[in-house]
């Protein structure tokens, strides 16, 4: 892992995993790793993540932050410490290696707790994932690019993103995506700390106390998203030195709670121009479905853009707080259903999942409940699609129409 730091003073229910609510309501089984046995590594499944379509080589690099203006709100410690990678267009790479997805300490967090209910765990040699991303690859010092930052669901760690960062930086964005030290499964620093997700006790024990504990604890785990979200913003540019991303527009997206995240971050960040939701319930509750507890975003709106695309019946019509933003914005908006698509679609899992199902022999009915049945090049190739199309058009200026309107590119995407 690369050991860069930057210190800055910062800013004075069909899924069981819809929203960051339902997805601590999956956290209190114990994790499966506990009670399995460990494949030989030889023997485990190797996985394969699709190459990025756009005209530029990507570069990465990890970058521990700290935001000394915080206290770490789930440990009370002096400070706030992030993992982010970036990703970005490269001038060359040749010489650089491709990066692993996930380090092994990460790999085998991921592996003993995860949203991937009848997931096999020692099964799956996640730490042998090869990015398409190239370690320390010299960045593309062309015009200035526009910079994008992402945001997991909860317990994913920022890797499970990397289709859509890639893609993006593929095509001339810089891509920050960002861990939640003790939300996520695992995170390792770059002294060999690794720290785990602490929301599964914290769920049991505001369960313990009642449903005022449990919103209670859904409105801590969203602010802590936020504040890590405005800190990216105020420092990682000074990883690159020369200040030019300061002068570049910033976009956000996310899925489930880091779809959340990413809008909340446009209502309170006016530097956001844009923002896409990836089947992200933006109110603390615990079902997409439920009434209420709406955010700031969802009760007053936004004038900047939105995107929302939802899993299959996840939409304005039926997902309370997203017709509230829908209802109290004033800004560009479209809302999107991927047709034939579970939440975790959104993710790599669309990818990867269908691999391991095969190698495994897992139950079709398996599968489908974690991405759904739309084909996963179908699945990948819409979300970069409409992702890339919405950030071009916002951050760029560049509209290619796809936005306006069904394509017949796209049967599977439906707007409504």
């Amino acid at each position: 892992m690369d050991d860069h730091e930057i210190t800055a003073p910062g800013r004075p229910s069909r899924r069981s995993v819809l929203a960051v609510g339902s997805a601590l309501l999956a956290l209190t089984a114990t994790p499966a790793a506990a009670a399995t046995t460990r494949t030989p590594s030889a023997d485990r499944v190797r996985l394969r993540l699709p190459a990025p379509t756009g005209p530029f080589s990507v570069g990465t690099r990890a970058l521990h932050l700290v935001d000394r203006s915080r206290r770490d709100p789930w440990t009370a410690g002096p400070v706030r410490e992030l993992m982010v990678d970036v990703r970005y267009p490269a001038r060359s790479v040749t010489g650089y290696r491709r990066a692993a997805q996930m380090t092994a300490r990460e790999a085998a967090g991921f592996d003993g707790l995860n949203n991937f209910e009848g997931l096999p765990a020692g099964r799956v040699d996640w730490a042998a994932t090869r990015t398409f991303a190239h370690a320390r690859a010299p960045l593309d010092r062309g015009a200035p690019h526009p910079v994008v930052l992402y945001s997991p669901g909860v317990l994913d760690p920022r890797t499970l993103g990397t289709t859509l960062t890639d893609e993006l930086a593929s095509w001339g964005y810089v891509v920050i995506a960002i861990d939640h030290p003790y939300d996520v499964s695992a995170v390792e620093f770059p002294d060999g700390r690794v720290v785990t997700s602490r929301l599964p006790q914290e769920f049991t024990a505001a369960q313990q106390e009642g449903s005022a504990a449990v919103t209670a604890l859904l409105k801590k785990t969203s602010a802590v998203r936020f504040g890590d979200l405005r800190f990216v913003v105020d420092t990682v540019t000074r990883a690159f030195g020369d200040g030019r991303l300061d002068r570049a527009p910033i976009g956000a997206f996310g899925q489930s709670a880091g779809g959340f995240a990413a809008v909340q971050a446009l209502h309170d960040d006016r530097r956001i121009t844009a923002a896409a939701d990836l089947d992200g319930v933006l109110a603390y509750v615990q079902d997409d479905h439920d009434e209420g507890h709406f955010s700031t975003v969802s009760a007053q709106g936004t004038d900047r853009p939105v995107l929302l695309m939802g899993s299959d019946g996840n939409d304005r019509t039926n997902v309370p707080s997203w017709r509230e933003l829908w209802r109290h914005s004033t800004g560009w908006r479209r809302d999107l259903t991927l047709k034939g698509s579970q939440h975790a679609t959104y993710t790599d899992a669309a990818t990867l999942l269908p691999q391991i199902a095969g190698r495994l022999g897992l139950p079709a009915e398996t599968l489908t409940g974690w991405v759904g049945t739309v084909p996963t090049a179908r699945a990948v190739a819409a979300q970069r699609a409409y992702l890339t199309a919405f950030f071009d058009r916002h951050l760029r200026g560049r509209d290619g129409g796809l936005l306006d309107g069904p394509s017949a590119r796209f049967p599977e995407v439906g707007f409504v």
